[in-house]
């Protein structure tokens, strides 16, 4: 099965399945296709599937050209029928694994996926899941159901475990240039998905098993979480000693060795970061153990949005005014710079933050025409000289490079930068930093 396998990749003939076509399963299924692979995308939103049927794009860091040079030559179609995933060769799982409101790990999507996936399974396949969860997940959810198939894992069908490490707006790191961690159930089964991704991705980096790979990517997440809420806590230490937080990373990151620079924000978003991290929290809990870092951290980052309404009051009131019904807006509802994902934004706690304590919030941000959180429905504002004027103070959250700071500069009464993306400007303004 392997050798027949491996021919099938080397020659091209391979036909491989994506499930899940959002930020991670998209650029999966164009790397693949464009390395000479026919690629069947499937996903249940009809409206994602109708865009690349028509060859367009809705993912920023993916262009539309692109979509449609490949669904012309036949290499890329799209379906909401999980049949179709009965011809392929290869089946990747791309699906979110968000939290329960309660904060443990909802994985409904990917027992959904597999369910769907394996009902097809059939001898020479390969199965790889890709969403980020708890070491265990791929033993104890996907091994199980080939089982019960009569499929015997490492002999039949192969089965594997890679994290998908997209970053989305990044314009120098992609799915090509960046490292691919592999770890297989069997070593049959690491060489199967290791030929199948080396077609797209110049490094493939087995490791001895899922579990492995899967701890590979909650340690990535962790390491950025816990670092990110340890320069937020230095951000609220500098505020009580009277420093510019941003002075003090600017002259830590001179040092060429032994530091790593990492800045402080209105909170963290995303699906990985405040995510992450607490799947393996609480799969440590589950085994009577602690994540104290984690959770730590995420007290911290939580904090973050409340810290910075609670700036934007205490700024209003020494200058004799009051958070309750001012017109407070927001620069940016993305939860990165230059892309229009709004996932876990902690731009939204901050708006649902000034709606709780009684102020008008509104928000500009050119990647997000519309929100809507709960009950709070709200529509991008235009940034002009008289709606800046008019607001009782602008909080800066997202960083785009497509903002107008000189225009924010110029004219907003009240800065609340989260950002220090006002410092290189002069202003006549009042600036408050993170």
């Amino acid at each position: 099965m392997l050798a027949s396998f491996l021919e099938k990749i080397e020659q091209r003939t391979a036909v491989v399945g994506v499930v899940g076509l959002g930020y991670a399963g998209l650029p999966l299924v164009v790397g693949f296709a464009q390395a000479g692979l026919r690629v069947i995308g499937v996903d249940v939103d009809a409206g994602r599937v109708a865009e690349l049927q028509a060859g367009r794009s809705y993912v920023e860091d993916v262009p539309a050209a692109t979509i449609a040079e490949l669904v012309r030559a036949g290499r890329l179609s799209a379906t909401t029928d999980a049949a179709a995933l009965a011809e392929t060769d290869a089946i990747i799982i791309c699906v979110p694994t968000p939290l329960r409101k309660s904060r443990e790990p909802d994985l409904s999507f990917v027992v959904a996926a597999s369910d769907r996936a394996v009902a097809l399974a059939r001898p020479g396949q390969l199965f790889v899941l890709e969403s980020t969860t708890y070491p265990g997940t791929t033993d104890e959810i996907l091994a199980p159901r080939l089982a019960e198939r009569g499929l015997t894992v490492g002999v039949d069908v192969f089965l594997a475990f890679s994290p998908e490490r997209v970053d989305p707006g990044n314009k120098r790191f992609g799915l090509k240039n960046t490292p691919k961690v592999v770890g297989g159930v069997t070593e049959a089964c690491t060489q199967a998905a290791t030929a199948l991704y080396a077609t797209a991705v110049d490094q493939v980096v087995p490791v001895s098993s899922p579990r492995a790979a899967e701890m590979t990517k909650l340690l990535e997440n962790t390491f950025r979480a816990v670092n990110i809420a340890l320069v937020n806590e230095v951000a609220l230490m500098c505020t009580a000693l009277k420093l510019d937080v941003w002075e003090v990373i600017a002259a830590a990151s001179t040092k060429p060795y032994g530091f790593m620079t990492f800045t402080p924000g209105p909170g963290i978003g995303g699906h990985c970061l405040p995510v992450d991290p607490l799947y393996l929290s609480w799969k440590l809990k589950a085994l009577n153990a602690n994540a104290r870092f984690i959770d730590l951290a995420d007290e911290i980052n939580s904090q973050m949005p409340a810290h910075v309404v609670e700036l934007t009051a205490q700024a209003l009131d020494e200058g004799g005014g009051r958070l309750r019904g001012s017109d407070v807006l927001v620069i940016g509802a993305a939860y990165k710079p230059n892309i229009s994902d709004v996932r876990e934004s902690p731009a939204l706690d901050v708006l649902i933050e000034l709606e709780r304590r009684g102020a008008r919030p509104a928000y500009h941000d050119p990647h997000v025409p519309a929100l809507r959180i709960d009950d709070l429905a709200l529509h991008s504002e235009p940034l002009t000289a008289e709606r800046l004027a008019n607001a009782a103070a602008v909080i800066v959250v997202t960083a785009h490079k497509d903002i107008d700071y000189d225009l924010i500069a110029t004219h907003a009464r009240l800065i609340i930068d989260t950002r220090n993306a006002l410092a290189p400007r002069s202003t006549a303004a009042r600036v408050v930093k993170l």
